[in-house]
């Protein structure tokens, strides 16, 4: 104030205003002061005198520093605390937010002399919320830590963790303060930090310019970290030896180890080498050095590099952010301390999304793409924009894949978030492994003791933690699902039985009455079943489930067709089959109608992603939804989304991922309008594209037989496996396909007569309504024809029009044809 007088008081965030608390009729350097919850008792802590003003003084024996307890409702009694000669920082405890006004406040003072005391104090309640202090004689007060020479003070979970050095390294601990004013050490864990000895680190507990500035160079730049997920990282920036380098350490305790990186920064014409500071994301933590970098790295997910952004240049830059005296004292908040302001520090969307299309390294992609994806919350113009990337991107990405990284990323944070501990459980990445490299950063990754835990009945953020360290113990890389045993089976049946041109395969085997692979057949047809019984017993079929999560909204701008695709209903089974297992074993606790209610979503939203990034690509050509005709070449569009689609499928087959119903019926059917002959029949013959019932069907149908179209015919139609070739064939009348038929049909009746004539057989010929041909081979056959048909041996039994007088006619054809007759 002008009257050279200290005022204290208290800001207002939702007011923007100053409580004035309490004032001093004199300039004092204050060190430190806090508030109880109540508003009823100010502690402060400030120096009296320098060491100059005590010689020139001749004050010997007064002390250096004061610290004071005022009641300041009303202002009455002050109390002197401390009156030593280090200084000292104090902190009132807060209970829980609600609470109703206590008698009794909790005050912590941290002293230079590297100790911590609680002091408890009572107090008594006069009329209009005023107070005194109750006891007039010293106040009760007990030791918390001793010997440290570091602490931080978390203030939203009242938590204090202090380093104590212990011959060649050291331990950190943590005491938990709790509502019922009581408090545990809870948590002890061993690091491998060299730490001086000389003088004690406070983080968090108040910002005091000079007392920093004396002990930054000889002092640990460490902070801790925590996360809503059950995360613990200790932040360390490590003294390097080497000019123009920079190493620090994250210690992930969640999860056993410790990452060491080092930078190699651009040289500038600094002399001097500021600090890095560390901030809270929580999802991330962040490592930055003003000009240099900013290093955000995954605290769910640190284990593969991929994950950490590392950013340089200006994209690296922090508004407001111009230099390293920052602090994180809670979380996605930062304190400058030079200019004495706080700011909220957030990831930008847009600026997140812009690097996505500027980077040209994988790294970068890959990291990004995550970032994108698991820190924001889903919207529909974020997921187009990442869509839309990912369609201009899909050749410049060669160590992964952006469509099978975008689909289990999404599923991964769609689901984790309904059932506790389900993200340990779930794949989040495609990758088993990354061998890429960030430029300019070299990482040394140790393995580390875990924490040691000892919590009863203790909720929040303990119990997490502590459910982390537990997966850690069980080898947590082995407890997310993945896809290996789904892929080795998926590809024994595709190797030995199905033909993966068709996407009717599977009717050989679960719909005919084939005598031999009667084993394969039971087989294949009790996983079906079984996904088909399951899946309803959960309320839902097979059919349904897929209808639902394609057609969700009301706009059909993808042309899928409504059909069955046996295939994929298969690898669905195996999927859920093997999912559920899974789940079974590590969420026995959710139960098992939980565990079914779980794997539905996840193969509900599994193929409502697909249909949503055919919807964007889509929308993003411009192509509308009757598209599916075969009477004109295929646009640009229809070219650049049929390869987009074959890439999708490239991906669900790399991971053994079903496709919506109605997929491949689409890809081929675009295949048919943009590829030449040669090379969709190359596709086909690859299994590129699957030949399905519904667009084989309409491309018999809808097209005339002129030459090219007689030779694209023809080419599918002798491709098509057994069953689906019985389907389809009929659609298409064409003396060369009739032919076919007719052939067809004659060695399957022979076939299934067997030897019956070979043993001879007599009885009456039966009466022909077709009128005789005199020629007795012919004659003979088709008397033989209508026997066997009479008996009820009937492989065309659905197909009514297949029977003796066309196969006569067509054979009649055919010979008169090769004797060079005319026939009339």
């Amino acid at each position: 104030g002008n009257q050279r007088n200290t005022h204290i008081g208290l800001y207002d965030l939702q007011t923007k205003q100053n409580e004035h608390l309490y004032m001093f009729e004199k300039d004092l350097h204050i060190i430190s002061c806090s508030i109880n919850n109540e508003r009823t008792l100010l502690a402060v802590s400030f120096r009296q005198y320098t060491e100059e003003e005590r010689v020139s003084r001749l004050l010997q024996s007064v002390s250096k520093y004061l610290t004071l307890l005022i009641e300041i409702h009303p202002i009455n009694n002050v109390r002197v605390l401390k009156a030593v000669d280090s200084c000292v920082r104090v902190q009132f405890l807060y209970p829980v937010e609600g609470r109703n006004t206590s008698t009794e406040s909790h005050l912590l003072l941290v002293s230079e002399d590297k100790y911590i005391e609680q002091f408890d104090i009572h107090v008594v309640a006069e009329e209009e919320h005023k107070v005194v202090i109750e006891n007039s004689g010293q106040l009760p007060r007990s030791r918390v830590a001793d010997d440290l020479i570091w602490a931080q003070w978390d203030m939203m979970e009242q938590r204090l963790f202090y380093i104590v050095p212990k011959e060649s390294r050291s331990t950190l601990k943590c005491v938990q303060f709790y509502p019922d004013e009581n408090c545990n050490s809870i948590l002890e864990s061993h690091l491998d930090i060299s730490v001086n000895d000389t003088q004690l680190k406070l983080v968090n507990f108040g910002y005091d310019y000079c007392q920093d500035q004396d002990v930054a160079s000889e002092s640990l730049n460490l902070q801790v970290f925590t996360s809503k997920a059950g995360g613990l990282c200790v932040c360390c920036s490590l003294a390097s030896n080497i000019p123009d380098e920079i190493t620090y350490c994250i210690y992930f305790l969640h999860k056993g180890y410790n990452k060491t990186f080092t930078v190699s920064l651009e040289r500038t014409g600094s002399h001097q080498l500021k600090e890095v500071a560390f901030m809270n994301l929580d999802y991330y933590v962040a490592a930055y050095l003003p000009g240099q970098f900013l290093h955000l790295l995954n605290i769910q997910h640190p284990d593969l590099l991929c994950y950490s952004l590392f950013l340089t240049g200006e994209d690296a830059r922090i508004d407001m952010l111009q230099n390293c005296s920052v602090r994180s004292p809670l979380m996605s908040t930062v304190l400058n301390c030079h200019v004495g302001s706080m700011y909220a520090v957030s990831i930008s969307e847009s600026a997140l999304l812009q690097f996505l299309q500027n980077s040209k390294q994988d790294s970068e992609r890959l990291a990004a793409l995550h970032c994108a994806l698991l820190y924001f919350q889903h919207t529909e113009d974020l997921e187009m924009q990442i869509i839309w990337w990912i369609s201009e991107n899909l050749s410049t990405c060669h160590s992964f894949d952006p469509i099978q990284e975008f689909i289990v990323a999404s599923l991964y944070c769609r689901m984790c978030p309904e059932t506790h501990n389900l993200d340990k459980f779930l794949p989040y990445t495609s990758l088993l492994d990354w061998i890429g490299i960030i430029p300019g950063v070299t990482c040394a990754t140790d393995i580390i003791s875990l924490p040691v835990l000892e919590f009863q009945n203790s909720k929040g953020f303990w119990e997490k933690l502590n459910s982390n360290l537990e997966s850690v113990k069980y080898a947590e890389p082995h407890l997310h699902y993945h896809n290996n045993v789904l892929r080795r089976e998926w590809h024994n049946l595709s190797e030995e039985y199905f033909t993966w041109s068709s996407a009717l395969f599977i009717w050989g085997f679960l719909f005919t009455n084939q005598r031999e692979d009667r084993r394969t057949t039971a087989y294949l047809r009790n996983i079906f079943e079984n996904a088909k019984n399951w899946l309803k017993s959960c309320g839902v079929s097979v059919m349904s489930l897929m209808i639902l999560a394609l057609f969700i909204s009301e706009e059909r701008l993808v042309p899928l067709f409504q059909e069955e695709d046996y295939q994929q209903q298969l690898l669905m089974g195996l999927m859920v089959a093997q999912l559920k297992d899974h789940l079974m074993r590590h969420l026995q606790y959710v139960g098992k109608k939980k565990i079914d209610q779980i794997v539905v979503d996840y193969v509900a939203k599994l193929l409502n992603l697909v249909h949503r990034i055919m919807k964007e690509v889509w929308r993003r050509y411009q192509l509308h939804s009757c598209i599916f005709c075969f009477d004109e070449r295929g646009s640009a569009g229809e070219f650049a989304v049929f390869h987009i689609m074959s890439r999708i499928l490239e991906a669900a087959n790399g991971m053994c991922l079903p496709l919506p119903p109605g997929f491949h019926t689409l890809h081929l059917g675009l295949g048919v309008r943009c590829l030449p002959l040669h090379t969709l029949l190359h596709y086909i013959d690859n299994g590129v594209l699957h030949l399905t019932e519904t667009c084989v069907r309409k491309l018999l149908k809808d097209l005339d037989d002129t030459e090219e179209n007689e030779k694209l015919k023809f080419s599918i139609v002798m491709r098509l496996p057994e069953a689906l070739g019985q389907k389809v064939r009929q659609f298409w009348n064409h003396p060369i396909n009739a032919n076919f038929i007719a052939r067809k049909y004659v060695k399957l009746l022979l076939e299934k007569l067997g030897n019956r004539f070979c043993l001879g057989h007599s009885g009456p010929i039966p009466e022909r309504r077709s009128v005789p041909v005199e020629f007795l081979p012919l004659n003979y056959l088709t008397n033989m024809l209508a026997e066997i048909e009479n008996q009820g041996v009937h492989p065309y039994e659905k197909q009514d029009h297949v029977n003796v007088r066309f196969v006569e006619e067509t054979a009649l054809k055919h010979t008169v044809t090769l004797l060079g007759l005319r026939y009339s």
